[in-house]
């Protein structure tokens, strides 16, 4: 198993705690990231959202991009995966910048690939917000376009979104970056399987994401393609004792009133299509990341990751609060890796 964590690019993952303790400046970032590399995590999962979808709007949230170019310059091991969102980045502008980038790390960049459902942020920064299928066409054409300019001398393309005319990236990537993406529809599992190179999922117990990876791997079959890489979100409290561990999960979800970072609860449901109803306890920590039940003793934790592992999950990307704290334990305690 892999182990990845997410940046705290918004001050923390709880909405109804305001403050945890780690502060969205560069600053935390590099010192977590150069941290993580020796507790031996392997990737960083680098959010990117202009406004603070965690802690209010009106709370900082750092830029995803310029982030991951300074810590490329200042780690030597990580993958960097970076979330992008196509209506926000026009493809071959960003295949340079993203070239540049991972010569920078020396091939470390990969990608996760996000379709927009945030209107009202694409509205106040004045950008196209697709309705949810067009979203995914919209995404076919960006990968194609950023992909030909990676792989070819010069690329031509003529699509409804884009257009390119004999263009040129040069210097290359280092290695062409890994492309993940998620999404739970026809539309983006249809995607995925054809022009991406791994699947992320929310969190959920392993039987169900157990059959979501056989979905894939048939899906992928069908088409000739490569075996693909699997990744889910899931939040991890590693405590002595279950009671432990339990008493952190309640003070974490105990929700009073809606504090600023639940504004955005109804339009986020109303957005996607999930294959189940979100739950407002749930929502306190994103991503679903309570449903893989990642809270116990360390002996807990290693049996629920160990199914994970045997339902063909490769990847499991974790939130923690207080970030750096909790990634020394788990990587002490589940890991087996030594504290530096």
């Amino acid at each position: 198993m892999r182990y990845g964590f997410w940046m705290p690019v918004f001050g923390g993952w709880l909405r109804n705690i305001p403050d945890e303790g780690m502060a969205a400046t560069w600053e935390y970032a590099r010192r977590l990231t150069q941290s993580a590399e020796r507790w031996g995590y392997d990737l960083t999962l680098i959010a990117e959202l202009n406004l603070n979808d965690i802690k209010g709007v009106e709370q900082p949230a750092l830029d995803a991009w310029s982030t991951a170019a300074a810590l490329a310059a200042v780690t030597e091991r990580l993958e960097l995966m970076v979330a992008v969102r196509p209506n926000f980045h026009h493809p071959a502008l960003f295949a340079k910048a993203a070239a540049n980038i991972d010569q920078i790390s020396n091939g470390r960049l990969s990608l996760n690939v996000v379709s927009s459902w945030w209107a009202d942020e694409a509205r106040q920064y004045g950008l196209q917000f697709d309705e949810h299928n067009d979203r995914y066409a919209r995404t076919r054409e960006w990968l194609t376009v950023v992909d030909g300019l990676w792989t070819e001398d010069r690329f031509t393309f003529a699509g409804q979104f884009y257009k390119t005319d004999a263009a040129i990236c040069a210097p290359k990537p280092a290695k062409r970056p890994t492309v993940y993406a998620g999404g739970e529809s026809d539309a983006a599992k249809t995607m995925i399987v054809t022009q991406c190179d791994a699947y992320v999922m929310h969190g959920d117990p392993a039987a169900v994401i157990a059959e979501k990876i056989t979905d894939m791997k048939q899906r992928r079959a069908a088409i000739g393609g490569a075996p693909m890489q699997f990744g889910m979100a899931a939040y991890a409290i590693v405590r002595d004792s279950e009671a432990e561990a339990k008493r952190e999960l309640e003070r974490i979800t105990t929700v009073n009133e809606l504090p600023a970072g639940y504004a955005n609860f109804e339009q986020w449901l109303s957005g996607t299509q999930l294959e189940r109803e979100m739950k407002l306890q749930e929502y306190s920590v994103s991503n679903r990341g309570l449903r893989p039940n990642l809270v116990g003793t360390p002996e807990q934790l290693k049996e629920r990751i160990a199914e994970y592992a045997a339902a063909g999950l490769d990847l499991v990307l974790l939130q923690m609060s207080p970030q750096a704290e909790e990634m020394e334990r788990f990587a002490v305690q589940v890991m087996g890796t030594a504290a530096a």
